[in-house]
């Protein structure tokens, strides 16, 4: 067989419709059937050689980390201890991975790595990173007690744990690579690897139980498919567990709930990750911190005032240049560098180095 060493223009037409086909999957909010899920998972038991096991259904990872706490912690120690695989993604992740790649190889040569590049996303890569890192967070400070000193095998369990975000990058390329290329594959365990994502959400498999979890109820983004939200979850699952995220960047609850035009300034005296305040500036916005933290004059020019914040607010001393529009009273207000020492300086840096003096039309 010859090997396939260029996409003819029809064929590289097709590449985002399998990007966006699996996206599609990875980031869907319809609930799943409970029959067709349970049916599939007991397929996939069947085909790496285990018998059909118990299927127990959860609203969310949450729910299934939970539930494991109560029933499963002596078995959690057991199979960790003893070094035993006890999950689907590593009992039977690697086998379809391993035979897979290897057909696609044989018939894409080194041109198999480079047509995989091309489905590269990052919403679904972004919500398995999300909820896994929610998770762990959350088990990690809530749950010492109620294990004692094994919290940590809950981050073991959610590590081994299938999740369809893992691989929507690695379904849509190969999935290209079958339909479009028709690479010969091993069909059935393909059919079977399809189903597991497709049917399910999370999934926990032990020897003899698997959980599925179901999907999320919302996940709502930015218009540049960040995840975004502003006072309400951006993931939310139907039993209620929840991250908020601002643009992308993860918040505690106790930001997300509340919506930016109630933030409020002074969150940023006491809150220690730089991180956090940015988003909490970038929410806030410069001229209400202003008027809220009581920022100091320090120069004045006509319209403009140069304005520093003392309080140990950022990293580094906050200088705001205020502008006020001469026809509404509209306050904006634009960080500047500290090392400014007054406002036409301020204004000069705005302008791309033009001096105040030359131009004559202030906004």
């Amino acid at each position: 067989m010859s090997l396939i060493e260029k996409l003819t223009p029809e064929q590289e037409a097709l590449i985002p419709v399998y990007r966006e086909k699996w996206r599609a999957i990875a980031l869907s909010t319809e609930r799943i059937d409970r029959e067709k899920a349970a049916n599939v998972v007991k397929a996939a038991y069947v085909a790496i050689g285990f018998e059909e096991p118990e299927i127990v259904f959860c609203d969310s990872p949450y729910a299934a980390c939970n539930w494991m706490l109560k029933r499963l912690s002596p078995q959690f120690i057991d199979s960790y201890l003893n070094n035993e695989p006890n999950s689907l993604e590593s009992l039977f992740s690697p086998h379809i991975f391993k035979e897979l790649a290897s057909k696609l190889r044989h018939s894409l040569g080194n041109k198999y790595v480079k047509f995989l590049k091309c489905f590269y996303g990052m919403a679904d890569s972004q919500l398995n990173y999300e909820i896994h890192k929610g998770l762990i967070e959350k088990f990690c400070t809530e749950v010492n007690e109620q294990l004692e000193d094994h919290s940590w095998l809950i981050e073991v369990q959610l590590n081994n744990s299938f999740r369809l975000e893992n691989h929507g990058n690695w379904m849509d390329g190969n999935d290209f690579c079958i339909s479009v290329l028709n690479i010969v594959h091993p069909q059935q365990k393909w059919k079977r690897f399809q189903s597991l994502i497709q049917e399910c959400g999370w999934i926990f498999a032990f020897e003899n139980i698997c959980i599925i979890c179901d999907r999320p109820l919302h996940l709502r983004f930015d218009n540049e498919n960040r995840f975004h939200a502003e006072g309400e979850p951006a993931i939310e699952f139907t039993d209620g567990y929840s991250l908020y995220s601002y643009h992308g960047v993860t918040l505690p609850e106790k930001y997300g709930k509340i919506h930016p035009q109630q933030w409020q300034a002074e969150w940023l005296l006491s809150e220690e990750n730089a991180e956090l305040r940015r988003v909490l500036i970038q929410g806030i916005g410069y001229a209400r911190i202003c008027q809220e933290l009581q920022a100091i004059e320090v120069d004045t020019w006509q319209e403009y005032t140069l304005l520093k914040i003392y309080n140990n607010v950022d990293i580094e001393p906050i200088y705001l240049l205020k502008m006020t529009c001469p026809s509404t009273s509209f306050i904006h207000a634009l960080r500047v560098p500290p090392n400014m020492n007054s406002a036409r300086e301020a204004i000069r840096w705005i302008n791309w180095g033009v001096d105040s003096e030359e131009f004559g039309v202030q906004t």
